[in-house]
């Protein structure tokens, strides 16, 4: 929701950021789930803001991984986007008609940002 203050500059309340997704939200299908998205909102933000908050596993441990540092450092939250695995969930933006898919096991050799299990 934005509001116009008395000066007439726009006032944006909270509404705006935690509403509803609204007409111009994408649409992208994880796993078989159809989650949603905002125009400028990363892959990996439009997961975890759809509870989805991890889509790999480590090779020796088999953890669960997902966002870590949210900012492409680490490798922790990879994901198969539209076919091509090995892709940084925070840095790819979210397009309509998106396919992600879970990576298993494969994990990145650069390291993670979690407890080392890669």
């Amino acid at each position: 929701m934005v509001r116009m203050s008395r000066a007439g500059s726009e006032e944006r309340t909270g509404m705006t950021l935690a509403g509803s997704p609204g007409p111009s939200a994408y649409r992208l299908t994880f796993d078989g789930t159809t989650v949603t998205a905002r125009p400028g909102q990363s892959v990996g933000a439009a997961l975890v803001a759809a509870g989805i908050v991890a889509w790999r596993t480590t090779r020796r441990g088999g953890r669960p991984r997902g966002l870590f540092c949210g900012i492409g450092v680490c490798f922790d939250c990879l994901i198969t986007v539209d076919g091509r695995p090995g892709q940084r969930a925070c840095l790819v933006p979210a397009l309509d008609g998106m396919r992600l898919s879970a990576e298993g096991g494969g994990g990145g050799d650069e390291g993670g940002g979690g407890d080392g299990d890669d």
